[in-house]
């Protein structure tokens, strides 16, 4: 009923509709009406109260819950089912226990803050509340499994994409999934599958971007390494604007991806927005550290180096973390 509320108020493009009306049309009660315009307030929405006259709506808050989203969504199926949660510990943990059952493709997992997001290889992400983009898409696409892994291709361009267009940020891509500006993370993609055989039960994908962020917010020893769209930019961002442009970009490669689990036909636009190409790396696991020079990204997704001894290696994205020879990127 809330929602339906703040749909009559926002109908009448900012013309004041009287408590009688709403209460007639929705056939509740004007006190019920007084709650739920009371509710929406303590959400952070302006709404003016005229005697005689009715409510307005003035001005709406910054959130990515689906009423707030939809008016910027222009995709067919990603994000058309959001599931909005003030804070929780992960995203992606909140998805996967949902996605054991049955569930919309393309439900979209979105969260004003996260008391415990994670990033690649176990590491913490610093998700401030109502700074940032804390979301996860819940998807079954009909490829190998063996295929799953470049959907964190597919959303690293996306992203990239999207941060372009809607913040007129020349954001890149650090192999294989973050996505950098001035030589600092940006935004950080986590892919994670639960498949049997050759077929896929999940594929969910994790994105945190550093919207409106302050160096404050990371931390001394993060913000080293982290930056945010506002900082880069010099000016804050409309979170409901860049989450549904990363939402339209990522729809339109799914699209092409999951006809045949290729990322051939937008590999060299993947390659074009590399933060790594071309620059001499180091490459970190578990057992080695090896320099080279990174010199191609494979149709399978996997970096291609050149060592020093005139080798050549093709890296897989959970072997390594990737640095910059004298920083992170």
């Amino acid at each position: 009923m809330k929602n339906r509320i703040l749909e009559e108020l926002r109908a009448n493009s900012g013309q004041p509709v009287s408590g009688e009306e709403i209460s007639r049309r929705l056939g509740v009660s004007r006190t019920a009406v007084w709650k739920h315009i009371s509710k929406l307030r303590s959400e952070g929405y302006s709404i003016e109260s005229h005697t005689n006259s009715g409510y307005k709506l003035v001005g709406s808050p910054d959130i990515l819950s689906s009423s707030e989203l939809e008016p910027y969504l222009h995709t067919e199926f990603i994000g058309r089912n959001i599931i909005y949660l003030d804070s929780i510990d992960s995203t992606n943990t909140y998805a996967k226990k949902k996605a054991e059952g049955l569930f919309r493709e393309g439900t979209v997992v979105v969260a004003d803050e996260q008391t415990g997001g994670r990033g690649r290889l176990g590491r913490h992400w610093v998700s401030t509340k109502g700074k940032g983009i804390w979301m996860t898409l819940m998807l079954k696409p009909d490829i190998l499994p063996s295929d799953a892994p470049k959907l964190s291709i597919v959303a690293a361009l996306a992203v990239t994409n999207a941060i372009r267009s809607c913040c007129r940020l020349d954001a890149e891509i650090k192999w294989p999934n973050d996505i950098v500006a001035g030589g600092k993370k940006l935004c950080g993609i986590l892919t994670e599958m639960s498949a049997e055989e050759d077929e896929i039960k999940y594929v969910i994908i994790g994105i945190g971007i550093n919207a409106n962020m302050d160096n404050d917010d990371f931390g001394q020893e993060v913000s080293s390494i982290a930056t945010s769209v506002r900082i880069e930019s010099g000016m804050p961002v409309s979170r409901k604007a860049l989450a549904a442009s990363v939402l339209f970009e990522f729809e339109q490669i799914y699209r092409v991806f999951t006809r045949d689990g290729s990322i051939k036909a937008f590999l060299e636009d993947y390659k074009s927005k590399s933060a790594v190409l071309g620059k001499e790396v180091r490459l970190i696991s578990k057992k080695e550290e090896i320099t080279g020079l990174a010199v191609d990204i494979s149709e399978e997704g996997h970096l291609v180096v050149r060592l020093a001894d005139g080798s050549y290696r093709e890296i897989m994205s959970g072997e390594v973390s990737i640095r910059g020879m004298h920083g992170y990127i």
